[in-house]
């Protein structure tokens, strides 16, 4: 029996990397650093490292999820991946760090409004002008749902958690432009997900 921890393992990861990465590639050709926030199992950070090697990839999450990101980092070894740094979006000082952009996959869901609130206005701090924030997720326009998969997803969620749920996009904007970001552009993404694109001003 081996001791050596397995790495941990999201299916959704693998089933959405390429569709994300052939939208999140040209918008990043040229930025240098990057800090993903809720980096999760890991998987996005070694596969859009790898594919972008000229990126400075910065993985972040909470504490105890920092031990399996190190797992996935460790086995790819890559050259511009850095170790997680502890970001709780809402209840930590965020890394004093020079990136060029921000990435972020399936958080605002899951995260509590005051937590939604905290990241827009952490990015807007965090980001030069001209810096990229790329949001990927399910999301509502209007407080409508795109989807009926996405309204089951909504009920799932909030029986987990009442402060969950899929956002809506204008409220989202809102954020953003009291932060300072301008939406560029709105992707359409497979399974009912989007990527929402802002620039700082």
């Amino acid at each position: 029996m081996s001791d050596i921890p397995s790495k941990p393992y999201s299916e959704s990861c693998d089933q959405n990397r390429e569709p994300i990465l052939h939208v999140i590639g040209p918008l990043l050709q040229d930025a240098r650093s990057l800090l993903e926030i809720g980096s999760g199992t890991g998987q996005h950070a070694v596969y859009f490292a790898a594919a972008l090697p000229h990126l400075v990839w910065h993985t972040s999450d909470c504490a105890e999820y920092h031990p399996g990101i190190r797992l996935w980092l460790e086995a790819e070894a890559l050259a511009n991946t850095r170790p997680p740094l502890q970001l709780d979006v809402a209840r930590s000082e965020w890394p004093e760090l020079e990136v060029d952009a921000v990435f972020s996959a399936n958080t605002a869901h899951i995260m509590h409004w005051h937590e939604v609130e905290a990241m827009f206005a952490g990015v807007g701090r965090l980001l030069q002008p001209g810096g990229r924030f790329l949001l990927y997720g399910p999301f509502n326009y209007h407080g409508r749902f795109t989807s009926d998969s996405n309204v089951r997803f909504d009920q799932w969620l909030k029986a987990r958690d009442p402060g969950m749920g899929v956002r809506d996009i204008e409220e989202l904007s809102q954020l953003a432009e009291e932060a300072g970001l301008r939406l560029q552009e709105d992707f359409e993404m497979p399974a009912n997900n989007r990527i929402l694109y802002w620039q700082r001003g």
